[in-house]
Order: C-alpha cells, then sequence, then structure tokens
C-alpha cells in the first residue's frame, strides 16, 4: 500500500466565491472591473460585435466615473464593503469548520480572482474541492458564471479532484432562519415598520423565459420567510432591484414600488435584500441610500434598511450546515 503523498492536503478546500468589487474607488479601477465584468456571455448575452462597440464605446467611457464616487462614498479602510464583508465571513467560517477544512475566498470578477484560487487548489493536490458561489438563489449570470471558470480550469488539468458545486440555498430552513433571525433582531431595536420590503437584483426577463429559475427561487425565499414572520400578504412586498440596459427585467421595481407606498400612505417601511450575502454597493448605495431618497421625497417618514447576514452567527452556521450536508453525502 502506498503512503500518502506529505504534500497532498486531507483537508477538504472550501472554495466560497463572491460577485466581485473594484480594487480601488477611482474611474480606472472601476472600469477594470466593469470590462472584466460586463464582458462574461453569462451578465450581458448581446452579440459580441455589437456589445463590443456599445461596453468600449459607451459605458466603458461614461459609466465607470459616476460608479466611482458612488464606491468613494462607501470605501471602508480594508476596501470595498463587498470585499472587506466577504473576508470576515470567511475568517469566521474557517473558524467554526476547524482544522478539516482550508476555506479561500475569491472573487468571479477582480480580487482575488477565482483564477488564481483554483491554481492554488490544484497545486497544493487538494483531493476534495467545496465550490460554494455565495448567491442563495440561482442564476445563470451569477452561479453558471462560476460553474463555467472551474470547467475550464479543470479541463485542462490531468487531475480533477472529487468536487461538490452548491448550486442555491434559496430554501434551506437554516438559511431562512437566519434572515428571520436579522430581521425580528431589528425589529426588536428600531420598531417594526408598517410594510416589509423584500429585494432582490433584478435579471433580464428574456434570461427568466429561457428557462433561468431565479424568479422562482426568490419567490420561494419570499413566500418561506414571509410565513416564518407570520406575516400578511399586505405587509410584504417583493421587488427587483439594479436594472442595467434596456428591455424588459423581472417586476415589479423596487424603486417605483417604495414610490408607490410612500404616495399611498405607508410612513414606516423596512427594506432587506436576501440575495445579497455580503452588503456592497447595491444595498449601502442603493437600497440603503437612493431608495431611502425616494421614499421620504414622495411623502414616507421612517425607512430602515436591514443588513445583508455578512458574518452574523446564524449566517455562518447556515453555511456550515450547507457544507456539512454536501461533504457527508461524499461517496
Amino acid at each position: 500500500m502506498t503512503k500518502n503523498h506529505p504534500n497532498i492536503p486531507k483537508k477538504t478546500a472550501v472554495l466560497c466565491v463572491n460577485l466581485g468589487t473594484p480594487s480601488q474607488p477611482n474611474f480606472w479601477g472601476v472600469r477594470r472591473f466593469l470590462k472584466e465584468f460586463l464582458w462574461d456571455k453569462r451578465v450581458v448575452d448581446t452579440p459580441r460585435w455589437l456589445w463590443w462597440w456599445i461596453l468600449n464605446g459607451i459605458i466603458l467611457t461614461v459609466r465607470p466615473g459616476k460608479v466611482a464616487k458612488q464606491y468613494q462614498h462607501i470605501w471602508l479602510e480594508g476596501g470595498s464593503p463587498l470585499l472587506v464583508h466577504s473576508q470576515n465571513l470567511v475568517s469566521s467560517l474557517q473558524k467554526t469548520l476547524g482544522d478539516e477544512h482550508d476555506v479561500l475566498l475569491a472573487m468571479r470578477y477582480g480580487e482575488p480572482s477565482l483564477k488564481s484560487a483554483l491554481e492554488t487548489i490544484s497545486s497544493d493536490h487538494y483531493q476534495k474541492i467545496m465550490v460554494v458561489p455565495l448567491f442563495p438563489h440561482y442564476s445563470s449570470s451569477t452561479t453558471a458564471s462560476i460553474f463555467d471558470m472551474v470547467a475550464r480550469h479543470f479541463m485542462k488539468k490531468s487531475f480533477i479532484p472529487e468536487m461538490h458545486f452548491i448550486n442555491h440555498y434559496a430554501d434551506h430552513p437554516d438559511y431562512i432562519e437566519a434572515l428571520a433571525h436579522s430581521i425580528e433582531t431589528h425589529w426588536s431595536k428600531k420598531g417594526k415598520g408598517e410594510h416589509l420590503v423584500i429585494s432582490y437584483h433584478g435579471i433580464p426577463m428574456r434570461y427568466f423565459k429561457r428557462g433561468d429559475p431565479y424568479y422562482c427561487f426568490c419567490s420561494k425565499t419570499t413566500r418561506l420567510l414571509a410565513e416564518r414572520l407570520q406575516l400578511s400578504e399586505t405587509e410584504w412586498t417583493m421587488v427587483f432591484q439594479s436594472r442595467f440596459g434596456p428591455g424588459q427585467w423581472l417586476e415589479p421595481s423596487c424603486e417605483e414600488k417604495i414610490e408607490s407606498l410612500a404616495k399611498a400612505g405607508v410612513q414606516s417601511l423596512d427594506i432587506i435584500s436576501p440575495g445579497f450575502s455580503a452588503d456592497c454597493l447595491e444595498t449601502l448605495e442603493e437600497l440603503d441610500e437612493s431608495y431611502h431618497e425616494v421614499f421620504i421625497e414622495n411623502g414616507g417618514k421612517a425607512y430602515h434598511y436591514i443588513p445583508a447576514l455578512n458574518d452574523q452567527e446564524q449566517h455562518i452556521a447556515c453555511l456550515k450546515s450547507i457544507i456539512q450536508a454536501h461533504s457527508s453525502s461524499s461517496v
């Protein structure tokens, strides 16, 4: 019987992957990030010949400056909020999983890059790998893009480790409980608003029509969360935010719904975005600030953004449960 090679870890590599972030809150830092992000066919499916001209001729000359100012407003000492919160999440997950796992953080776009993390896993000869996209709700534009890169990486390798890829955890009981706990904790401190808005990042309607189940996963999370919180149908609304470009996107629009609620006489509103595992530009600048202004300008009085789960204890426990369940299913 051959002995284990000393350079082959017995541990499982747990690769946590988030969307990505600019390395710097300036024009060129944002431009590099957007160029990589928006060139992915999973994100924008416009024919390449046309999209190249739109992206390079218009978007990458105009949008980086505007987005850079938004990042500057929320930038933290350790980098972008998404990076800092994701690092804290991975650190907490490493502590709770213990020595049997090595937890790595990667970004699909930007740094620390998914490409580098996969090279580390291959060069260190891990025998098992758990890929954990930090997106509770599967979408072809997020989760599937991570799978694409993982598959491309191992297509070129002689050895493919035993692999588990977490497709989604939109209806996992511990995830629903973590969301409910976060909301109830907020209510105990700030009081319960008249209405709860449950917001998700939007996708083009054509993605849904050709089979992307993202909307269905969002709907299931919303239903389970409302049931857990014992909310009546008049006390909550599911919406979609962060539209980009022309065409029809998932409805209803978050901004339009917030405006209509305020005009209808709702005085106090709570908002949460379950699809973001860590706070980022879309939650801190868009939900917490821009839509806050929309609500107040249209007659609302009290608006509260409930933060992403980040490295909350219940969130870490949820991810641990998911990882251990998949680990125990190994053959």
